[in-house]
């Protein structure tokens, strides 16, 4: 972040950081620079086939950014939101993938992968993605304390917060995020109109508007993320463009042939494209609802990735809003739905 977006986040004038929080100092994590990071040891390749159920038998470094690992407190302050990897965001997340290198990240996301988005996220306690996290969090040797928060949808207003040791505030605050941010329907719907806030800038954060959507969609539905402001697959992922969009079971079938792409971008991917089948007999993939993007991205490119296409200036919310069969949700991304 430069000045202007350290300001907007941090809520000082620019330029005035030192006069709105004196004696602080504020850093960017530089994921990009190999010198950011510190190692704090390795989970066995056993110890990971226990967290994970059998599902992954491979060791993991752990490495996060070395401000943690050099401070002998480190005080966690974020929202806590349904979230279609680990479960519930927010806690001892915010160390593992926040602050951490890619191995975590990786392993983390293709394990919530494997289990499926719709499988798992607004799952509370501790699911195997939240375990493998906690493990990590284990190894680091200080101090950690929490401000865990719910935030009303939309706002800057809170339901609550939360502080003390990570996972239990952490835990505490799961509990009213799954009271307030998850709506019930009665019966699936047949269409829905996401339409994605300013703030995601690219189809790999605004992802979020599909994943928190996909539970209520009926089978052979739809989902449409209206964000006309996206211009962009993935800013700082371009393994994206060519691998696409797939259901978990097309990287599996295969997974001599993917097993080298950065399993975050495979999870990535199986998260949007949602729940499907692939025959690798046939080499015939079937998505149970359809995806489509009405963005500013062009129709060649969203193609490409496997993903439906539809000109946003096509898309009338008022109409749709009056379509029975059609669910439209403004700011989409932090309400889960399910049906009831």
């Amino acid at each position: 972040m430069g000045e202007t977006e350290l300001s907007r986040h941090l809520g000082y004038p620019p330029g005035a950081f030192a006069e709105r929080y004196p004696g602080a100092t504020v850093r960017n994590h530089a994921w990009w620079d190999p010198h950011t990071f510190a190692s704090v040891g390795t989970i066995s390749a056993e110890r990971i086939g226990e967290l994970s159920e059998g599902r992954l038998h491979k060791s993991v470094e752990v490495r996060l950014n070395r401000a943690v690992v050099e401070h002998d407190v480190t005080l966690v302050l974020g929202p806590v939101f349904p979230h279609e990897v680990v479960g519930f965001s927010g806690g001892t997340k915010y160390f593992f993938p926040g602050v951490s290198s890619q191995e975590v990240i990786n392993m983390s996301h293709w394990l919530g992968a494997l289990i499926t988005s719709a499988e798992i996220i607004g799952t509370r306690g501790t699911t195997p993605v939240r375990a493998l996290i906690d493990e990590a969090v284990s190894l680091v040797p200080n101090d950690k304390l929490a401000f865990c928060v719910v935030v009303r949808s939309g706002s800057t207003a809170l339901h609550s917060m939360a502080f003390g040791e990570p996972t239990a505030a952490w835990a505490a605050a799961a509990d009213v995020a799954a009271e307030t941010h998850v709506r019930y329907l009665d019966a699936p719907v047949r269409r829905v109109l996401s339409i994605i806030p300013t703030m995601y800038h690219d189809i790999w954060t605004a992802a979020k508007g599909f994943y928190k959507l996909e539970p209520v969609v009926a089978d052979g539905g739809q989902v449409v993320l209206y964000a006309p402001h996206v211009q962009e697959i993935a800013a700082t992922h371009p393994e994206i463009n060519e691998v696409g969009y797939h259901c978990r079971d097309y990287f599996v079938k295969q997974w001599d042939r993917f097993n080298i792409v950065p399993w975050g971008v495979l999870a990535h991917s199986t998260h949007l494209r949602g729940a499907g089948t692939y025959d690798e007999i046939t080499g015939v993939e079937h998505g149970r609802v359809t995806v489509t993007l009405a963005t500013g991205i062009p129709q060649e490119r969203v193609r490409a990735v496997s993903l439906d296409y539809l000109d946003p200036a096509e898309v009338d919310i008022e109409a749709w809003s009056a379509d029975p069969d059609t669910l439209v949700v403004p700011h989409a991304g932090e309400d889960l739905f399910r049906l009831r």
